[in-house]
C-alpha cells in the first residue's frame, strides 16, 4: 500500500512536471511578462484571499522577480504593520504613480513585509470617492450594469476598480510597445478593474479567479439543497432575491469578459459553470509554504510541546471536575469563519452527541476534548473561565513551592548521608496551604461549555446545538466540548497559544464543511502532519481524492456529504472519530508520519505552477503571434 501512494504522489509531481516543460516549451524570444495581481485582501487581512495572495508570493516573485506587483486598497493600520513604503524603483510605474498622484490620486508604494518581498501599490479610494457617481454612469453606459442601490460596499469595489484600470491604462500608454501585460484579478470585488480595462480596449491580458462565488454562499447560508439543485437554479431571481443581483453582475462578467478564468477546485469549477455559465479554463488549487523538517521526530517533538500548552489550558478549564487522565486525552477541533451550515458545525457537533454515547456505552477509558473555534460578538471572558484558569494557575504556584522546598530538604539530607523520612517531607504549613486551594479549586457548577460572554447566546446555533445534544461537559461525559468564540492568539489572557501551535498540539481537525470552495484548515493540518477530515464537497477533499488512491490511510478521510443523506454523514463522522479514538498512541504517531509526506503535494512550489499555465494561457490567448504553433495539447488547454 505505501509504494502504491508513494507511485501516485510522484505521478503528481510528474503531471507538473509536464506542466512546467510544457510552458518553457510555449515560450518564444524570451517573454518575461509584467504582471500586475489585483485583489482586495492585498495588505488587507478580510478573507482567505489574504492567505492565498500572501503565500504564494514567495514563489511568483522567485519568477518573475521585480516584474511582478500586487495591488491593492490602502489601509493605514495594516500599512503601519505589514508594509514597507519605498518609492518605485522602475521608472515606468514611478512616473505613473506620479502622475496620479498630480491628480489627486493618493497612492502607498512599498513593499509587503511576507516572503518574496513583492513590490505593493495601494489606491487610497477614498481620495476619489467625488468620482463615484461619474464612474457608475461610464459603467453603466458601457456595461448596462446598474449599481444605483445603496450599497456601500459596491462603491468601494467601483473606486478601486477604476483606480486599478486608471493605473494599468497609464503604464501600458508609457511602456515600451512591444511589452506584454498580464493583469490578473480575484474575486467580484476588483471585477470591476477587469471590466473596465475590456470596455477601453487597453492591450492587456486578463485573468479572473473566483475563489467561491457570490451567489453559492448566499444559496449555501440558505440551507437549500445546493448541489442537486446546481442545474435548475434561476441565477437572475436567486441573486434579486438576496438583494445582490448588482453584484452577480460584476463577478459574471468579469468571468466571462476575461482571456482566462480560473477557480481554486473542480468542486467550484462545477458550480462556476452553472451559476457563472462559464467553464473555468484552468483550475489553479490552493497551497501553502511548506516548511521541511530534516527529521522525522522534528515535527514529533512540536507536537508534544504544543499539546503540553492545550493540556496546560484544559486542566484549568475542568478544574473541580478533572476526572480523567491527559494521557487518554484526544483533541479534535474545527475552526474558520462563523458560517454555522456552511462549515459543517452541526454536522460536528451532532457527531461528537454519538461519539460521546458510543463511547460511554463501550465503556472506553479515552476522552475527547472538542474545540470550536468560530469567531462571533461577544462581551469578552466569561468570570467563570477567568476564575477557573486563575485558580489552577493559583494552585501550581503553590505545589511548585512545596516541591523545591521538598527538593531542598532531600538534598540537604543527602549531603549529610541520611535518608530522609517521608513524613518530613511535608511541613503541616505546606499541608494547610495544599488543603486550602485544593477545596478552593472545588466547584459545584459544571465546566462552561463557552469561554466567553456571547452577545446573543440565546440565538447563537453552536449554543443551541449544543444545549440540544445536552453535552454540558459533566463528569460522566466522553467528549467535552470548549466553545472559543475568537480566533486564537498569543495575546490571549485566557487560552495563550498561536494558532499554528493549536493545531500541531491537537490530534485530529475536523471540518465536515457542506460548502467550501477549497479549504485551508485541513491543507494546514496536513502541512503540519495533522490528520484532518473533511469532505467530497470541499475543494480541498475533491483535491485530495484525486490525487489519493486511499487518502484515509494517510490520514485524509472524507465524509460523503454530495451522495449520502444528512443522518447517514453525520454517522459516518461518528465512526470516523470512533475509529481514531480505538488507535493507540503508537499507530497516531504513524499516521502523523504518514500525512506530514503529503506537505510536497501542497506546497506552492508544486501547485503555482497552475498559475502560471494561467497566465500564459492568457497571454497566448491575447498574443497569438508570440508563440509558436502548437497543438492545444502542447499549451496544456482543456
Amino acid at each position: 500500500m505505501e509504494s502504491k501512494q508513494s507511485e501516485l504522489i510522484r505521478a503528481n509531481s510528474a503531471n507538473i512536471g509536464a506542466i512546467k516543460l510544457q510552458l518553457s516549451e510555449g515560450e518564444t524570444n524570451n517573454i518575461k511578462p509584467y504582471v500586475f495581481e489585483t485583489a482586495w485582501e492585498v495588505a488587507n487581512k478580510v478573507g482567505g484571499i489574504y492567505t492565498v495572495i500572501k503565500t504564494k508570493a514567495g514563489v511568483t516573485v522567485e519568477e518573475l522577480g521585480d516584474r511582478y506587483c500586487l495591488l491593492g486598497p490602502y489601509n493605514e493600520q495594516n500599512v503601519r504593520t505589514e508594509v514597507e513604503v519605498i518609492e518605485p524603483e522602475n521608472k515606468v510605474i514611478a512616473d505613473v504613480v506620479a502622475s496620479m498622484r498630480e491628480r489627486g490620486v493618493k497612492i502607498v508604494v512599498g513593499r509587503w513585509l511576507i516572503d518574496g518581498y513583492p513590490q505593493v501599490i495601494l489606491f487610497d479610494i477614498n481620495s476619489q470617492r467625488h468620482a463615484v457617481d461619474e464612474w457608475k454612469k461610464e459603467l453603466w453606459d458601457k456595461t448596462y450594469i446598474s449599481t444605483s442601490v445603496v450599497d456601500p460596499e459596491t462603491d468601494n469595489a467601483i473606486l478601486f476598480g477604476f483606480i486599478v484600470t486608471w493605473f494599468l491604462g497609464e503604464f501600458r500608454h508609457r511602456v515600451a510597445e512591444d511589452a506584454y501585460i498580464i493583469a490578473h484579478f480575484h474575486e467580484w470585488l476588483s471585477a470591476v478593474g477587469l471590466i473596465m480595462t475590456k470596455m477601453r480596449s487597453i492591450d492587456i491580458s486578463t485573468l479572473f479567479t473566483t475563489h467561491a462565488t457570490l451567489l453559492g454562499r448566499y444559496l449555501c447560508a440558505g440551507h437549500v439543497d445546493f448541489y442537486n439543485n446546481l442545474p435548475h437554479f434561476d441565477v437572475d431571481k436567486e441573486a434579486g432575491d438576496r438583494g445582490i443581483y448588482h453584484r452577480y453582475c460584476l463577478e459574471r462578467a468579469g468571468a466571462t469578459l476575461a482571456d482566462i478564468f480560473t477557480t481554486v477546485s473542480q468542486i467550484t469549477a462545477v458550480e462556476a459553470e452553472h451559476l457563472l455559465k462559464k467553464k473555468p479554463d484552468v483550475i489553479t488549487p490552493n497551497g501553502l509554504n511548506v516548511v521541511q523538517f530534516s527529521a522525522l521526530h522534528e515535527f514529533q517533538n512540536l507536537h508534544a510541546k504544543s499539546k503540553d500548552k492545550i493540556h496546560e489550558f484544559v486542566r484549568g478549564h475542568f478544574h473541580g471536575h478533572f476526572n480523567f487522565e491527559l494521557d487518554k486525552t484526544i483533541y479534535f477541533f474545527i475552526a474558520g469563519r462563523y458560517e454555522y451550515y456552511n462549515k459543517g458545525a452541526d454536522l460536528f457537533i451532532e457527531s461528537l452527541a454519538r461519539l460521546n454515547y458510543m463511547l460511554k456505552t463501550s465503556g472506553s477509558d479515552c476522552t475527547v476534548v472538542a474545540f470550536i473555534i468560530m469567531p462571533t460578538k461577544t462581551n469578552n471572558f466569561n468570570v467563570d473561565s477567568l476564575k477557573s484558569q486563575a485558580t489552577t494557575k493559583q494552585l501550581k504556584d503553590i505545589v511548585n513551592h512545596v516541591q523545591n522546598k521538598m527538593g531542598m530538604k532531600l538534598f540537604e539530607k543527602a549531603l549529610m548521608g541520611e535518608i530522609i523520612e517521608p513524613k518530613d517531607l511535608l511541613d503541616k504549613d505546606d499541608i494547610l496551604q495544599l488543603k486550602r486551594c485544593i477545596y478552593a479549586s472545588q466547584r459545584p457548577q459544571l465546566p462552561p461549555v463557552v469561554t466567553h460572554n456571547v452577545v446573543d447566546s440565546e440565538g447563537d446555533p453552536v449554543l443551541n446545538h449544543i444545549r440540544r445534544v445536552r453535552l454540558f461537559n459533566d463528569h460522566t461525559d466522553r467528549v467535552k466540548v470548549i466553545f472559543h468564540p475568537e480566533f486564537l492568539s498569543p495575546t490571549n489572557a485566557l487560552f495563550s497559544i498561536d494558532y499554528e501551535e493549536f493545531i500541531r498540539g491537537c490530534h485530529l481537525g475536523v471540518f465536515p464543511s457542506y460548502y467550501e470552495p477549497w479549504g485551508y484548515t485541513p491543507a494546514e493540518c496536513t502541512v503540519m502532519g495533522i490528520p484532518s477530515v473533511s469532505t467530497n464537497l470541499s475543494g480541498f477533499g475533491s483535491f485530495m481524492e484525486e490525487h489519493l488512491k486511499d487518502p484515509s490511510s494517510y490520514g485524509i478521510y472524507l465524509v460523503d456529504r454530495r451522495y449520502k443523506g444528512i443522518d447517514e454523514s453525520i454517522q459516518e463522522l461518528s465512526d470516523i472519530m470512533l475509529d481514531f479514538c480505538k488507535m493507540s498512541r503508537r499507530q497516531r504517531i504513524i499516521q502523523r508520519n504518514r500525512t506530514e509526506r503529503l506537505s510536497d503535494l501542497l506546497d506552492w512550489k508544486s501547485l503555482g505552477i497552475y498559475y502560471k499555465k494561467a497566465r500564459y494561457q492568457a497571454l497566448r490567448k491575447k498574443h497569438p503571434e508570440a508563440f509558436l504553433v502548437m497543438s492545444d495539447q502542447d499549451t496544456g488547454d482543456n
